[in-house]
């Protein structure tokens, strides 16, 4: 039995590792995450959980200790200017801790790229990777390399997708044109996986990808796997920031991310050597149209098990630790009787809100608020949501995030749109009636102005959302 520290496991691969790693017989898991409330029940009944981050030095201790492999799956790409001291320190104090507690192997995902053309957030990830391998006397790294990576629910996946669906001619800019080497998901968390059982007898960098292919080449194979039609004519017109600002608008990538993914996207990103064949030959990576078909299966089936918004640093995807909507200044109750339906039922029809769901009632307006919001760069309403009928803690749901949820109880959403002040839309079931409530916190003038501009929207908005729940929940079956 081997015990294994999971960090990053409410992230994009971490949440697919972590599913992997508890099926695992022999593994013993345990992980380090911010929030345990973001973790299903099936996670916490079969893991380990510690709360803490890598700043916390306590917590760090507390979870390494007794720990025989270490799987640091953390970035701040989208924390701001100040990303790669953060990433520095973190990597610097994981180090720190697994020397301390006797740590033996440390596997570690980082991107492709060459030291003199890598983007900013690349040259991150590679500095990660030179700080937790510096120390090959005492503790062996395993450092992972990818480029693309494809699958559902993936932040380049859903940029590729959004734009392949939304535009018949695309003008791009001439950085299309760059090679890289994609990846599924997968099987990067079958290498991840497989790496538990490697035992080098020094640091190993293993790059990790499909044929190279450029981005054009992937925007032409996705419109292939869904049956579409593309004419695509690459300009050097096209900057880096007038790229990420049209990203930002027709997918749900926000602008920060969106331009860290760009400047990624200007300098190759290539296998530089062999190591993932002659270690791991058994894996043999899926070819970018299978990842894609695969991926969009996944959607189609409802089987998305992480998306790229599910877990970030600081305001760009994550949600409040402790969301406090009780300190409002405003409120906008609702009540409606739900006689003839049971609580879940009512529920059910609370979390299906949002995404290609709609919001049941003036659809017009949702969108509206949403284009306002992505012109100002917001997250609008093209974030959608993970799966058409089920929520947790932490997803996204258009420009909401689920901050709260007691099953057949209460639906908490925290407002991640562009807001002069905090909100939150609160759903509580209350004996036989649905209690729907906005709560506002204004900054200064701006947010009281903006609470009593809106006011006239809610006053037919929100009553009519509640009633349709309600509506919705009758005509549902029982469960």
């Amino acid at each position: 039995m081997t015990t294994v520290l999971l960090t990053g496991a409410t992230g994009y691969i971490g949440r697919r590792l972590e599913k992997t790693l508890r099926e695992r017989e022999n593994v013993s898991l345990r992980l380090l995450v911010r929030s345990a409330r973001k973790l299903t029940a099936k996670t916490r009944q079969h893991a380990t959980v510690i709360e803490g981050d890598t700043f916390n030095k306590q917590a760090l201790q507390q979870a390494l200790e007794g720990v025989d492999t270490a799987v640091y799956l953390i970035h701040s790409m989208g924390k701001g200017p100040d990303f790669s001291r953060l990433d520095r320190d973190s990597a610097e104090n994981f180090l720190a801790a697994c020397l301390e507690q006797g740590v033996q192997k440390i596997i570690y995902l980082g991107g492709l790229g060459l030291v003199d053309s890598s983007s900013a957030h690349l040259a991150s990830r590679r500095e990660t990777g030179e700080i937790l391998a510096s120390r090959p006397d005492r503790i062996r790294t395993l450092w992972f390399r990818a480029g693309v990576i494809i699958g559902s629910g993936g932040a380049s996946f859903e940029m590729v997708r959004h734009l392949v669906e939304k535009l018949p001619v695309m003008i791009t800019p001439r950085w299309v044109n760059t090679l890289t080497q994609p990846i599924g998901v997968d099987d990067v968390v079958a290498y991840l996986t497989a790496a538990l059982c490697l035992d080098p007898a020094e640091n190993l960098v293993v790059d990790i990808g499909a044929p190279a292919m450029s981005f054009l080449d992937m925007l032409t194979q996705t419109a292939q796997v869904m049956g579409l039609r593309r004419w695509i004519f690459p300009v050097p017109l096209l900057s880096p920031r007038l790229s990420s600002y049209w990203l930002t608008l027709l997918t749900p990538v926000p602008y920060k991310i969106g331009a860290a993914l760009v400047e990624g996207l200007k300098s190759e990103t290539l296998v530089q050597n062999d190591h993932a064949q002659r270690f791991f030959p058994e894996i043999q990576p899926m070819s970018f149209l299978q990842a894609v078909g695969q991926a969009i299966r996944e959607m189609e089936q409802d089987l998305v098990i992480s998306r790229w918004c599910d877990s970030s640093p600081g305001a760009t995807c994550d949600v409040s630790e402790q969301p406090s909507p009780g300190q409002s200044i405003f409120r906008d109750v609702q009540t409606v009787p739900f006689a003839g339906a049971k609580a879940e039922q009512v529920f059910a029809s609370i979390i299906s809100l949002g995404g290609e769901n709609g919001w049941f009632s003036y659809t017009f307006l949702w969108q509206l608020r949403g284009w306002l919001d992505k012109a100002v760069g917001g997250y609008g309403l093209n974030r959608g949501r993970r799966t058409a009928a089920d929520l947790r803690v932490g997803d996204a749901l258009d420009f909401w995030k689920v901050a709260d949820l007691v099953p057949n109880k209460r639906l908490l959403l925290q407002a991640q749109m562009k807001l002069p002040g905090k909100a939150w839309l609160e759903f509580d079931l209350q004996q036989d009636a649905l209690v729907q409530t906005a709560h506002f916190i204004p900054h200064g003038l701006w947010g009281r102005l903006y609470w009593y501009a809106v006011l006239p929207f809610h006053a037919f908005i929100f009553p009519n959302l509640c009633q349709k729940i309600v509506d919705r929940a009758r005509s549902m079956p029982p469960s």
